[in-house]
């Protein structure tokens, strides 16, 4: 049976989640008749606020403000789902902003959000400057996901981008590829990762790793497929920075006449809900993001509570989906 939640207990009450919040910390703001209310619908629903709760009681904010890089990408909901989710448990409400993939942007998102003097900073795939990080790990608990840093006041969680990269590769080989070129995710968080894991992966074979300069974006993956085709590049498959890159890869390649996976074979990377669609069907590496969100609400969590003052470094291994963008290449 799960464990009752504030949710609960407000809909028992007939109040808001934000009373609940105030009579299990204890405010003086409530008055006696909708404090008694609350109480009995907590008893009745065996509710009780756990440690965690009673640490944040002491704390000024249970605010957790949460940082997208891009809302359009479909990554990001599925993190941040699985974030609020955690975060309610933990008795933390969610704020969100985004900084749309920009430096600066993210900057003065990260500035405004820690105005609220928030309980805890998460940061997804930001890009930042590390110094950024550094300044806001001094007033409040931060995490970065999807973001490699070794800043003792930051804590991360992040997939093993190498080895995903290299078990696209080894299923594109396996399938019989040797002219497969990855699209690079530009300066896009952990893009470097994945560029490694490629070129290793490549090696290992014995083949030639070819890199073409992309970003994480459906405009990138789409431009970077015209320059190959324009070029001449010869290849029968293609490993995306990510899902939407990939998206944008194959448009370029149909607009070119080119079919998928006849011609050419293409491999995605984050497993979003875009590549699950019917029509799309794209073979990609999936990350375990509900398990990513989870992680990075109980970092916060550890050190609010202070059960921890060292960094921890998640790093989660990812998985191939084989859909239906992959096959062995044509004939020649």
């Amino acid at each position: 049976m799960r464990r009752p939640t504030m949710d609960d207990v407000a809909q028992r009450a007939g109040v808001s989640r934000a009373l609940v919040s105030l009579v299990m910390r204890e405010s003086p703001k409530v008055s006696p008749e909708r404090r008694a209310a609350v109480l009995a619908a907590a008893a009745d629903l065996g509710y009780s606020p756990h440690a965690m709760a009673r640490q944040l009681a002491q704390r000024t904010s249970t605010v957790l403000a949460v940082l997208v890089s891009d809302l359009h990408n479909p990554y990001f909901a599925d993190i941040v789902e699985s974030v609020d989710t955690a975060a309610r448990e933990a008795g933390l409400d969610m704020i969100l902003s985004t900084g749309g993939r920009r430096p600066a942007g993210e900057r003065r998102a990260v500035e405004t959000m820690l105005g609220f003097r928030p309980a805890g900073l998460v940061l997804l795939s930001p890009v930042v400057p590390q110094a950024v990080l550094e300044a806001a790990s001094v007033s409040t608990p931060v995490v970065a996901v999807e973001r490699t840093v070794a800043l003792p006041g930051v804590d991360t969680v992040t997939d093993d981008g190498r080895a995903g990269s290299r078990l696209a590769v080894d299923h594109l080989v396996g399938l019989g590829h040797r002219d497969v070129v990855h699209l690079d995710g530009g300066q896009g968080a952990q893009s470097s990762t994945r560029r490694r894991g490629f070129v290793d992966a490549m090696r290992a074979h014995g083949l030639e790793p070819r890199v073409e300069p992309s970003e994480y974006t459906e405009e990138g993956g789409a431009a970077a497929v015209a320059r190959l085709l324009a070029a001449g590049t010869r290849f029968t498959a293609l490993v995306a920075a990510n899902d939407i890159n990939a998206i944008g890869a194959l448009s370029a390649l149909a607009d070119a006449g080119l079919r998928v996976p006849e011609d050419v074979s293409v491999v995605g990377y984050d497993n979003t809900s875009l590549a699950a669609m019917r029509h799309v069907g794209l073979t990609t590496v999936d990350q375990p993001r509900a398990e990513m969100g989870r992680l990075a609400v109980a970092a916060v969590v550890e050190r609010i509570a202070g059960r921890r003052t060292t960094p921890t470094r998640h790093r989660l291994q990812p998985s191939l989906v084989v859909r239906t963008t992959t096959a062995p290449p044509p004939r020649r």
